[in-house]
C-alpha cells in the first residue's frame, strides 16, 4: 500500500503544478535516442493537462557539473516531449529568475513548460534553500514523478517540498509499489540476481534481502571479489582488496542461515577489454595470470538457469558482464533470457545497467517490471527510506 498522497488526491484545476521528471536521456546529435524515461512520465502529465493544471516540468540532464553546457540543454527532450503529448512545450532558457516567472505568469490552464536543465546550477546538487526557494515560488504545488532522483537529496527533489503540498505522481507510485512487493512479500522461492562492478554497491541489497531472499546468484566484476575470498587465484579481474574480508563475512552468514550463495563456475577471461581475439572461456579455478575476466561462462549460465528453476520472484540488479560489448554480452543474454523462461514468476529488473542490456537484448516485456532507477532501487532494497519519498505528505 502506496503511504504517500498523489496527484489524484489534491486539486490541480487552475493551479501552478511543479513537476520533478527524470528526462535524462541519452542524445545524439541533437536527438533523443531513447525516450523511455520521458514516456514514464505521460501518464501523470496528461493527468495534470486534461484536469486544467498549468504544468511547469524540471529536470536534469547529464553532468555538466553546475555549468552551462550547450550539448546538455533540454531543447532536444523538449521537442521529444512534444511529439509524444501532441502539444506545443514550451522549453525556457532558464529554471528560475525574471524571465522563468514572466513566462510561467503567462501560462493557461492546460500549458506545459519545460525548464532550463536543473544541474547547470550548483545550488541543485547542494539542495540549496535559496535555490529550492525560487524554484518553489514558480508553483502552487510540488508533484515528484521521479523515483530514479528520489535518493538525492537534492533541491529540486528535498529542499522544494518544504515551500510546496507535495505529492507523488502515477509513476513514482506504480515504481514505490512494484518494488515494495518483492521486498515486503516475496513469493518463494525468492531469487536475487546481482552483478555489476562492485562488491561495495551490492553489500546494502544483499543485507537487506538476506531474510527474504532463498539465494543469490552472483556474477559481473562484483564476483571476483568473492572467488578471490575464497582462495581463488583471479589474475587481472577487477577486485576490491579491502572487501576480501567482508566478502568471506558475507559468504559464511548466508551459509549459516541456509541461503543459497552461487558463484560463476567458469569465465571468459581476456588480456585486455580491447584484445577481443585473446578471448577464452576458462574455469574460475584456473583464470591464467594476465588475463581479466569479462563475463560469465556457457556453464555459469547454464547453472544459473538451473538455479532459478520454479522461482515466483526474481529480482536483479547488475549485468553479469560487460554486455557492451557483443562479445562479452553472451552470459548477461543468457541470464535475461533464462528469467524471460520462467513461469509464473513476478520479476523486476532493477535500472540503469541493468535495463540498458534489458533493452539491447529486446527482452523488456519478458519481465514483470522494469525500475527508472538503478542507485535509488539499490537504496530502496537495501532499507533505506529514499529523501525525495520520505518529504512527500502522508495519507491521512
Amino acid at each position: 500500500m502506496f503511504s504517500k498522497m498523489t496527484v489524484e488526491d489534491v486539486n490541480v484545476r487552475g493551479k501552478r503544478v511543479l513537476v520533478r521528471v527524470d528526462f535524462n536521456v541519452p542524445l545524439a546529435s541533437g536527438e533523443v535516442t531513447d525516450d523511455r524515461r520521458i514516456r514514464l512520465a505521460l501518464k501523470t502529465i496528461n493527468y495534470l493537462v486534461g484536469n486544467g493544471a498549468k504544468v511547469i516540468l524540471m529536470s536534469h540532464l547529464g553532468r555538466p557539473k553546475g555549468k552551462v553546457v550547450d550539448s546538455l540543454k533540454m531543447d532536444p527532450v523538449a521537442k521529444k516531449l512534444s511529439e509524444l503529448l501532441g502539444r506545443p512545450v514550451k522549453k525556457l532558457d532558464d529554471c528560475v529568475g525574471e524571465k522563468v516567472r514572466e513566462a510561467v505568469a503567462e501560462m493557461n490552464d492546460g500549458d506545459v513548460i519545460l525548464l532550463e536543465n536543473l544541474r547547470f546550477r550548483p545550488e541543485e546538487k547542494a539542495n540549496d534553500d535559496g535555490f529550492a526557494s525560487k524554484l518553489a515560488s514558480l508553483g502552487e504545488l510540488y508533484v515528484n514523478d521521479a523515483f530514479s532522483v528520489s535518493h538525492r537529496a537534492h533541491a529540486s527533489v528535498v529542499g522544494i517540498t518544504k515551500y510546496l503540498p507535495s505529492v507523488a505522481g502515477f509513476a513514482l507510485k506504480e515504481e514505490v509499489e512494484h518494488l515494495s512487493k518483492v521486498k515486503e512479500s516475496p513469493e518463494h522461492p525468492f531469487v536475487v540476481i546481482l552483478g555489476g562492478a562492485k562488491v561495495s554497491d551490492k553489500i546494502g541489497v544483499i543485507r537487506g534481502l538476506e531474510e527474504k531472499a532463498d539465494k543469490f546468484l552472483i556474477g559481473g566484476g562484483m564476483a571476483y571479489t568473492f572467488l578471490k575470498a575464497k582462495g581463488l587465484e583471479i589474475g587481472n579481474s577487477l577486485c576490491e582488496e579491502d572487501k576480501l574480508e567482508l566478502a568471506s563475512g558475507i559468504m559464511d552468514e548466508l551459509s549459516k542461515k541456509g541461503k543459497g550463495f552461487v558463484l560463476p563456475v567458469d569465465v571468459l577471461v581476456v588480456k585486455g577489454f580491447e584484445d577481443k581475439d585473446s578471448r577464452k572461456v576458462v574455469e574460475v579455478s584456473g583464470i591464467p595470470e594476465g588475463y581479466m575476466g569479462v563475463d560469465i561462462g556457457p556453464g555459469s549460465v547454464k547453472l544459473f538457469g538451473k538455479e532459478l528453476q520454479g522461482a515466483k520472484t526474481v529480482l536483479w540488479n547488475g549485468p553479469v558482464g560487460v554486455f557492451e560489448i557483443d562479445e562479452y554480452a553472451k552470459g548477461t543474454k543468457g541470464v535475461a533470457e533464462a528469467v524471460v523462461g520462467l513461469k509464473r514468476c513476478f520479476s523486476v529488473a532493477g535500472g540503469g545497467d541493468t535495463a540498458a542490456a534489458i533493452k539491447k537484448f529486446g527482452l523488456e516485456s519478458g519481465f514483470s517490471f522494469i525500475s527508472s532507477g538503478g542507485g535509488a532501487s539499490l537504496e530502496f532494497f537495501s532499507g533505506e527510506e529514499l529523501p525525495g519519498i520520505a518529504a512527500l505528505m502522508d495519507r491521512e
